[in-house]
């Protein structure tokens, strides 16, 4: 992914010049069902006992948890909008990894937690031979720290309290932080590090999220698809827009040249007509 926008260009001058284009076209290439009448959205969310406001929160906060996983460089089974009665979840992101584990009723934190409790070190005892359980923990704990965070960046108002990402973050924290306090302070850095990592790209959660509400549910391989192609069509924009750019200071040069052609043409005349 990236984020190389020019530096004349602010980012607000840039999503406006690029971002209708960019969300438009991704969602009609996707087949996303723009089609449908808005009447059956709306049965859709009345079904579901949802406003249009909440089923929008969902799936940024969803798309959030989709992209910061991408960025960190873990593989995502698949994410939806569609709530799980069993699980008591309004929407969910899984990894490949997790997915069966899911449909056995396992794989939370606390499952983790539970397994991983024993092997986890001291006071005095060597780390090192347990350094991939803590890097584990603090990326997982950033992933579920994106869902707010997403939402955070792209809609109004703080969001409500995401108690389970909250209550799984705290069971994996709890491996390596041995006070509530430092839980607290651990949790917190993660929630700035998720907003961090989203920050450049809350162009691909916006389009992740408007596809993810109209197709309720997307596969591992359509999320990577859907960003490739927003962050294709973002680097074909700043292409388009610096070249124009440069066209246009081409133009300025030649008829800086030429003005300075005439300029020097009129002294030179001028020059021949003085009386010595």
């Amino acid at each position: 992914m990236s984020d190389d926008v020019p530096a004349e260009v602010g980012p607000a001058t840039f999503l406006a010049k690029t971002e209708a284009a960019v969300e438009v076209g991704l969602v009609a290439d996707h087949d996303s069902g723009l089609d449908v009448e808005a009447d059956d959205y709306d049965r859709l969310l009345a079904s579901l006992g949802r406003t249009y406001d909440e089923d929008e929160r969902i799936a940024v906060h969803e798309a959030g948890h989709a992209v910061c996983a991408r960025l960190l460089g873990h593989e995502v089974g698949g994410v939806t909008v569609n709530p799980d009665p069993v699980r008591g979840s309004e929407g969910l992101c899984w990894g490949v990894e997790h997915e069966e584990a899911f449909a056995e009723g396992r794989g939370g934190a606390s499952d983790v937690r539970d397994a991983l409790s024993a092997i986890m070190p001291h006071a005095g005892d060597d780390r090192r031979p347990v350094a991939d359980v803590f890097s584990s923990v603090y990326t997982q704990c950033i992933e579920f720290m994106a869902g707010r965070a997403a939402e955070r960046m792209l809609l109004d108002g703080e969001p409500a309290t995401p108690v389970d990402d909250l209550c799984q973050a705290r069971e994996l924290a709890s491996l390596i932080c041995t006070s509530d306090e430092a839980i607290d302070v651990f949790i917190a850095h993660c929630d700035l590090v998720a907003r961090d990592l989203l920050m450049p790209y809350g162009d691909v959660v916006m389009v992740l999220s408007t596809v993810l509400r109209i197709k309720r549910t997307l596969d591992g391989a359509e999320i990577d698809q859907i960003i490739s192609d927003v962050e294709a069509r973002k680097a074909l924009a700043i292409e388009r827009f610096r070249r124009a750019e440069w066209w246009k200071r081409e133009l300025a040069a030649s008829r800086f040249r030429a003005e300075c052609g005439y300029l020097d043409g009129a002294v030179a005349t001028s020059s021949r007509g003085q009386v010595p």
